[in-house]
């Protein structure tokens, strides 16, 4: 089950409440909080295009970046074995510890 709309370059997770019996979504990969909700499948999208575009309107308005930039470094928290295997294999590949993981990452990211 994939819980996450895209538009215009823009993608959202979704929820559901059950307390409140309402879907409801927020815009990822932003500087801002945008939020949306809905009581249906339909109603939620429609409410994540609609907050999408507002959301662009304001950044031109008040001449914001649309996206989130991203610096290119994370922190990673892995299991100490999985540490010392991944170390140890990038070691034999003549790679750092970084170079591994990156490849990592772009081969899953190709998989997607």
């Amino acid at each position: 089950m994939n819980n996450t709309l895209n538009y215009k370059g823009f993608f959202a997770s979704v929820n559901f409440s059950e307390e409140d019996d309402i879907l409801f979504g927020k815009i990822e990969g932003i500087y801002d909080l945008v939020m949306f909700e809905g009581s249906s499948i339909v109603e939620l999208k429609a409410m994540f295009r609609e907050a999408v575009n507002e959301y662009i309107e304001d950044c031109k308005h008040f001449k914001k970046p649309l996206l989130k930039s991203f610096k290119g470094s994370f922190n990673v928290r892995v299991k100490p074995d999985i540490h010392r295997k991944a170390a140890m294999l990038a070691t034999m590949k003549g790679i750092s510890l970084n170079q591994l993981v990156q490849a990592a990452i772009e081969k899953e990211l190709e998989a997607a």
